[in-house]
């Protein structure tokens, strides 16, 4: 169906005719935003006045005298030193819901971009060899709601996890599992399921441990471990062979949390630092033949003028070290390579730690340098901050270690399980249901969380905070959306319809605008990468929506008509809060 154009592009496309038509010469844009004081305020008079040297409330009083009404803007006023403050009809208001309402394919007559391009994000990656812990926790969770949400725009996403596979701790490992070839387990990787994965990579990440520990005491077997980084660097076979066990065992392991995250991660979109492995002597040669890169003490470097240490001398980005190994920089301007050359991509995007911020912001620039970043190509990198404990600090276990993500989703799944128990007091729900509820509720808890902050900001892990009933959550929103559905089965014989000639009350018409207003926070949230303008939108939506709860009788109202308009209202806002939490990656039950 063709997109719905919203009330406010409407209302906005009647304001900038009258107002092209009151000053001729002007770019005529009214600044239009949602008001307290009426439905929407005009603000861009008073800018455009002063530009023209006019009088802002005689000019705000002709473009009143041009506005076509009636069918949409109902009144229409100069408010102070020449805002604009208009109503529109309570039937635009019901009219164009009906028309998102008989949009069948789950879009709600929200438009495609205009211009889609190419997106290559970089998020959740995981080092093979080592547990998942809740530092990962964020890329994961933020790459995912920034590919749902530019998916549904009608971007071409490719999805890339640059796994840690790669480098000096794979020789040790390699080295250490030669020498102590009894201390890892493999029957683990027989089965491709939850616990395998666990079993599996708890004895990886135990004999990483080990092989860590001998690496930093033995200077000896420090020697035979560099050593064998270069034979797995020459694609010695079983050298190979061993590495590519270690990372098809971690790789179980990552497809059993990214599953528990209620996440897909596919195989082929696994490309980690050893993809890139053919491209690093090319990159380097590239580099240095175009002088971007310059030899510095044996190394390759790229210098800035304005990256200086803290004794002010400048610090370089390493390329490949003075013995010949390649550092993270290599892999990351040879997988820029890829994925602008034979990806074709746009826009590239790095969903990683605020911590990394200098090492992309040198990496990003020695691209630019090179000519493989132009004004036709960029690259942003998502920055995320930190999760936090209660106490504020970095979030640790009580014996200082850093917290397992797998024990983290269990404990938020546990909570949530008893929140849904101890809420169905009739008990409608088998055991069953209850579990896979509380496993919908715990990880919609975490991931909500973690997304209606700031990305850039830290944030504090609160799990009694997370799944409470109470307050900006995920169970909030959850819950909203299975009364609706509550409501929906009660309706009987009266069905959810639109009547365009009934007056509406002040909470339907607030619902009814907040509602067509999704398009446009859609837009937005895809333009700045932005999730948690999303999840704000949808609070208040399940806000606005418990206010016409409490104000307007639904299946009480007054006639048959307003039955069924109030019954569309609530399957509006319901499938608005389904399809805005799924771009989050949340479930949202139909019964809790």
């Amino acid at each position: 169906m063709a997109p719905v154009t919203s009330l406010t592009a409407s209302v906005h496309q009647r304001l900038a005719t009258a107002l092209s038509a009151a000053l001729p010469e002007a770019d005529a844009d009214p600044l239009l935003r949602r008001s307290d004081r009426a439905d929407f305020q005009a603000n861009g008079i008073l800018a455009l006045a002063k530009k023209a040297k006019a009088n802002p409330r005689e000019l705000a009083t002709q473009v009143v005298a041009r506005v076509e009404s009636g069918d949409v803007i109902k009144d229409i006023e100069v408010s102070g030193p020449g805002f604009l403050n208009i109503t529109i009809t309570d039937r635009a208001i019901t009219q164009n819901l009906a028309a998102r309402y008989t949009d069948t394919d789950g879009r709600l007559g929200i438009p495609y971009a205009k211009h889609p391009g190419t997106t290559v994000i970089d998020y959740a990656q995981p080092n093979v060899a080592k547990e998942m812990h809740v530092g990962h926790l964020r890329s994961a969770v933020i790459g995912d709601a920034v590919v749902q949400i530019l998916e549904f725009t009608g971007e071409n996403v490719v999805r890339r996890h640059h796994i840690g596979d790669w480098g000096t701790q794979f020789g040790m490992l390699i080295q250490y599992l030669d020498e102590h070839p009894h201390e890892l387990d493999h029957k683990a990787a027989a089965e491709d399921t939850a616990a395998s994965g666990e079993e599996a990579m708890s004895n990886l990440d135990r004999l990483y441990k080990a092989a860590r520990k001998l690496f930093d005491a033995d200077e000896e077997f420090k020697t035979r471990a560099r050593r064998r980084v270069v034979d797995l660097q020459a694609g010695d076979p079983h050298t190979l062979a061993t590495w590519q066990r270690f990372v098809d065992e971690s790789k179980i392991y990552f497809f059993s949390v990214f599953e528990k995250l209620d996440m897909e991660i596919r195989d082929p979109d696994i490309v980690g630092e050893s993809g890139y492995n053919d491209m690093l002597d090319e990159t380097c040669r590239l580099l240095e033949e175009s002088g971007v890169a310059v030899r510095s003490e044996g190394a390759l470097c790229v210098f800035f003028d304005d990256i200086k240490g803290t004794d002010g001398e400048p610090v370089p980005l390493i390329v490949r070290k003075s013995d010949g190994g390649y550092g993270y920089a290599a892999t990351d301007l040879s997988a820029i390579r890829d994925r602008v050359f034979n990806l074709k991509a746009n826009t590239l995007l790095y969903v990683v730690d605020a911590r990394q911020a200098l090492h992309f912001r040198m990496v990003f620039e020695t691209a630019r340098r090179a000519g493989w970043l132009n004004d036709d190509v960029k690259a942003l990198h998502l920055a995320f901050g930190t999760v936090l404990g209660k106490d504020g600090k970095p979030f640790k276990t009580r014996e200082g270690e850093t917290v397992r993500l797998v024990d983290l989703l269990e404990e938020a799944i546990d909570r949530a399980t008893a929140v849904v128990r101890e809420k169905d007091t009739q008990h409608q729900l088998s055991e069953e249901e209850i579990a896979e509820r509380g496993a919908q509720v715990g990880i919609g808890a975490v991931k909500y969380a973690d997304l209606s902050t700031s990305a850039s900001r830290d944030y504090k892990f609160d799990l009694d905070q997370m799944v409470s009933l109470n307050g900006d959550t995920s169970v909030y929103l959850q819950y909203a959306y299975a009364r609706i559905q509550s409501i929906l089965r009660k309706a009987g014989e009266a069905k959810p319809t639109a009547h365009p000639e009934l007056d509406l009350a002040a909470a339907e018409r607030a619902l009814g605008l907040h509602i067509d207003g999704f398009a446009e926070t859609i837009e937005e949230v895809a333009t700045e990468y932005a999730p948690h303008k999303l999840a704000s939108y949808l609070y208040q939506l399940a806000a606005l929506y418990t206010t016409f709860y409490d104000k307007c009788p639904v299946l009480k109202a007054d006639t048959p008509a307003q039955v069924e308009n109030r019954l569309f209202l609530c399957d509006l806002t319901a499938r608005t809060l389904h399809r805005g939490m799924a771009l989050l990656g949340i479930r949202t039950p139909e019964r809790l």
